[in-house]
């Protein structure tokens, strides 16, 4: 049986019906199970707004609605945090904060111990690569077993990954702040990832927002092109095969996707995936990761040369100069002298960047 995936054009105006009708096409009752607590997992790979970026504050807004009105009750937004990102900036900055208020969504983070704890976790299907990566065990959130899980991603390039969607959303809240450890083998990585939660989730889902979207060396310093969709699926391997498609990739050349499609995770083949809501078959956009100074960074330390001592820097006191050296060219860098300005213009020049800035001014609930 084919897995399906959604696809709808959208507008400002019609987003939030739009996502309620996605979810239905999708299969999202069917995916979820509405007796369980369901986590909504947003994806911030930038604390600054960049477009393209980060989980929109429509496609949070729709989803959670199209979660309650189909009896899904019980829901809590999880953070996380990284080496390069702040949770807290980053859910201020997208404006997630009055949206998850407004709906009495309490916000967990998987760095605090009040909230939850980290406990081994022994996978009962084959790993490709985890257990060699952390010998000690395989940690992850007790707060996530038995809950559902719905990922907000965008559709984007990324420099480690080519692209990257919902299988890379579950990384963060999966993984602990080592998740570094896995970049020399982040596509077996991901795999991996997708089967251990296929066995604590009760239901799988993904709303990826593709209204803007990233091309160039992602997931930050990107060149956003306005595209108008919304995908969604409960096939997590499928939903990124058909984004990459749209991208113009080839998705069985993208490791993570032929790989979890060849274990039977999902569908990674575009020939047997079923697209319904808007005819895509023409979508394909020609694009390109490139290069920026993290890509050149990675080409030598975790897939080139230096790969057999990558010890010695990420696992040492060392770690510390590179997470220095990524904040102070994304942060002091790229934003102030370069994405700032792009993201400006995207407010002022494209329509969902109006409705961006109607979400930033409080506009929106007025």
């Amino acid at each position: 049986m084919k897995s399906v995936v959604a696809v709808i054009k959208t507008s400002p105006a019609t987003v939030l019906r739009d996502i309620t009708r996605l979810c239905e096409l999708a299969g999202m009752k069917q995916a979820l199970d509405v007796g369980a607590p369901t986590i909504l997992k947003d994806n911030i790979s930038w604390h600054f707004p960049f477009p393209a970026a980060n989980t929109t504050p429509w496609q949070l807004e729709g989803t959670i609605h199209a979660l309650q009105q189909s009896g899904y009750k019980h829901l809590t937004c999880v953070q996380n945090k990284t080496v390069v990102t702040d949770a807290f900036k980053g859910e201020d900055l997208n404006k997630y904060l009055p949206i998850l208020r407004k709906n009495d969504i309490p916000i967990l983070y998987n760095f605090k111990k009040q909230d939850m704890h980290w406990i081994l976790h022994t996978p009962k299907v084959r790993m490709h690569i985890l257990p060699k990566i952390y010998p000690e065990g395989i940690f992850i959130p007790d707060f996530f077993y038995g809950k559902n899980i719905v990922h907000l991603p965008t559709v984007k390039c990324h420099i480690y990954t080519t692209t990257t969607g919902a299988m890379k959303n579950a990384f963060g809240g999966l993984l602990s702040t080592k998740r570094h450890y896995t970049h020399s083998w982040i596509h077996r990585t991901l795999v991996d990832l997708l089967a251990i939660q296929k066995e604590i989730h009760a239901g799988i889902f993904a709303v990826m927002d593709g209204t803007t979207v990233g091309n160039g060396p992602g997931p930050r310093t990107m060149i956003p092109v306005v595209k108008d969709y919304l995908l969604a699926s409960s096939d997590q391997v499928a939903i990124d095969a058909v984004s990459a498609k749209m991208m113009g990739f080839d998705p069985l050349s993208i490791e993570y996707i032929k790989i979890a499609h060849d274990d039977g995770l999902g569908v990674g083949d575009p020939r047997d995936i079923e697209i319904v809501g808007t005819d895509i078959s023409n979508e394909s956009w020609g694009f390109s990761v490139g290069n920026n100074l993290v890509r050149v960074a990675a080409s030598l330390l975790w897939f080139g040369p230096l790969k057999g001592i990558q010890k010695v820097f990420f696992h040492t006191p060392l770690v510390n100069f590179f997470v220095l050296a990524s904040e102070l060219y994304h942060d002091y860098y790229r934003w102030p002298f370069k994405e700032r300005r792009i993201f400006e213009e995207w407010k002022t020049t494209t329509k969902w960047g109006e409705l961006f800035h109607r979400y930033e001014t409080g506009e929106i609930w007025r």
